[in-house]
């Protein structure tokens, strides 16, 4: 391979802000794993947000990319797999894609394939096009994918490529920002017309979603640097029926009061029979959810120590993905007014439901 961008390289990212910024472009925040794809004739890489390759987890993605993209380019965007029962995403597949077996890798290559969806383009053909500002690399992007993707797609293949809608109005910005997360999508980013790429710097503003609940304390992990400090908190809400579901944990917490907090709770511990999971702890998963595992660290220890369902706090969160809270939510408050049992689904916020495919056709480019 030999680009004038060559792998690895830190793609850019974006720091928070609260609300949207006037004078600047505008996209979809994107829930999936960043990549960024290199292209030279038959050689295809795709580098992670961590600069690891992740080309071997999307056999799909690779082949799209030599059917459908530039012969020599370097894109950045991100790989998303849509839901096989909704109109959106779904994030659990994508994390079950990052998988060591080769054949189980083809196998949801086939039954859960992803998409690429490309927000920037960072070299094509001999030209390396980071210095140049974003509104320039965006109408070659929006060019180079016109061309390549259109003459794939005159043939009938379906391409698993796809261009980010963009815009330079804030008032659609805000419309998308509403309307696009039902279809599993994160936020918007922000991003400055005359803005070079920066590998590795956060130079765009990114806008999510943040709401507040009341979750039930059902139990904890413990932290990894001994038993005597809390890793994290298992969070249950009460479903219609009455039954106390787990939607996520919160572990942002310095070292002094994850073990503050460890004694705190000692007086809540149970013993397995009578808590609400205790169906799925005495399976053997020890985990409050059939099957859970961490795809990231493999070998982690996910067990937990039962509570007591009696003690509500209030936590901060960007969405929902199913009856789960996408990322790890946020410590507020606790909330000794609330009563465990009024802790339910109702009082969270549903978003617009919205098809992925109206997301992707609104940043199609003409050819």
């Amino acid at each position: 391979m030999d680009l004038p961008v060559m792998p690895p390289i830190d793609p850019m990212l974006a720091k928070s802000v609260p609300q949207i910024p006037a004078g600047q472009r505008y996209e979809p925040k994107w829930d999936g794993f960043r990549a960024v794809i290199f292209r030279d004739g038959s050689a295809v890489e795709i580098g992670s947000r961590n600069t690891r390759s992740i080309a071997r987890y999307f056999p799909e993605v690779v082949a799209s990319a030599l059917a459908h993209l530039p012969s020599r380019c370097v894109l950045d965007g991100e790989i998303v797999v849509p839901s096989a029962t909704t109109t959106g995403l779904d994030f659990e597949a994508l994390l079950q894609r990052i998988h060591p077996a080769a054949s189980r890798v083809e196998m949801l290559a086939r039954t859960t394939p992803a998409l690429f969806v490309a927000f920037d383009l960072l070299a094509l053909d001999d030209d390396a096009l980071m210095s140049r500002p974003l509104a320039a690399r965006r109408a070659l992007l929006e060019d180079a994918l016109a061309r390549s993707v259109g003459a794939g797609t005159a043939t009938g293949e379906a391409a698993a490529v796809h261009l980010t809608p963009q815009t330079e109005d804030p008032d659609l910005a805000a419309q998308w920002f509403e309307r696009f997360e039902g279809a599993g999508l994160d936020g918007v980013v922000a991003k400055r017309a005359d803005g070079p790429y920066l590998p590795g710097k956060r130079g765009w503003a990114k806008i999510k979603h943040d709401r507040t609940a009341d979750c039930v304390v059902a139990g904890y992990r413990v932290h990894t640097s001994g038993p005597d400090a809390i890793g994290s908190l298992l969070l249950g809400l009460h479903t219609d029926e009455g039954e106390l579901a787990s939607v996520g944990v919160i572990g942002a917490f310095p070292m002094a009061r994850r073990r503050e907090l460890f004694a705190e709770l000692q007086p809540l511990r149970t013993e397995l029979a009578g808590h609400p999971w205790a169906a799925a702890l005495e399976s053997g998963t020890r985990t409050p959810r059939e099957a859970e595992t961490s795809r990231w660290n493999r070998g982690k220890d996910l067990s937990f120590v039962p509570l007591r369902p009696e003690r509500v706090v209030e936590v901060a969160y960007d969405h929902m993905e199913g009856t789960r809270f996408r990322h790890t939510a946020q410590f507020r408050r606790w909330r000794p007014d609330r009563d465990p049992d009024s802790c339910t689904f109702a009082q969270l916020e549903e978003p617009v439901s919205f098809a992925l495919a109206d997301v992707l056709s609104a940043g199609r480019p003409s050819s």
